[in-house]
């Protein structure tokens, strides 16, 4: 390959371009999906620390087993999302008269997920810095019985000033990085599904805007 792994940040055109001539290759894709899973995961277990210590009276136990699902949820999650945006920009953009398999398209959006590692890490760093300020409400073992009491710690936890103002953060910037995702990926479904530029651009387009509307929706509660 022509094109080094930098150029899909800064000269996606050129690169995939390149990369069509080459044969389809999940390797560097699933690479790049897994170190962002990695450290998606070390997110997820800071998170998920927060919970574990409010359920800690709760049930025994309970602590490890929040942290374990955490990390395999934000670990599988990415894999999951990448089959995901390639299924959905394959099926747009058959609509398109596309051409190309899914495997390319696949292997394309996976190149595409280079910026979120950057993305991610600058995340993991506001989260390093935010979580140590939550004020985590206990749940003792006698509120088992009372599910409004329940539902009360963690509807503080949620509202705590430190953990909303991480989330609005942390929305801001998934979204960023997203968008930098979504400008690769245009170039990405061109060349994988043969489309004309503007027809990729609203392949790409449309169905990332809609799931930034929806985060936004739900960071805001409008």
């Amino acid at each position: 390959m022509k094109h080094s792994l930098f150029d899909i940040l800064i000269r996606p055109g050129a690169f995939f371009q390149d990369a069509i001539a080459e044969k389809e290759s999940l390797k560097i894709p699933g690479l790049i999906v897994l170190v962002l899973g990695l450290i998606s995961a070390v997110y997820g277990y800071m998170i998920g620390g927060l919970t574990g210590k409010m359920m800690a009276g709760l049930i025994p136990g309970m602590e490890l087993i929040i942290a374990i699902s955490t990390i395999l949820g934000a670990l599988f999650g990415v894999f999951i999302f990448w089959a995901i945006w390639a299924g959905v920009f394959y099926l747009v953009s058959s609509a398109f008269k596309g051409s190309g398999t899914f495997k390319r398209t696949l292997e394309f959006v996976g190149y595409g997920y280079l910026p979120q590692i950057f993305g991610a890490i600058l995340t993991l760093i506001v989260a390093m810095q935010y979580i140590p300020r939550v004020i985590v409400p206990q749940i003792t073992a006698d509120a088992a019985s009372d599910p409004q009491l329940i539902q009360e710690a963690v509807n503080a936890l949620m509202h705590d000033p430190a953990m909303v103002e991480m989330t609005q953060i942390t929305s801001i910037i998934s979204i960023v990085f997203l968008l930098w995702s979504a400008n690769i990926w245009i170039f990405g479904v061109q060349h994988a599904r043969k489309l004309a530029a503007r027809d990729a651009a609203l392949c790409v387009g449309i169905p990332v805007v809609v799931y930034i509307v929806y985060v936004i929706y739900t960071m805001t509660g409008i």
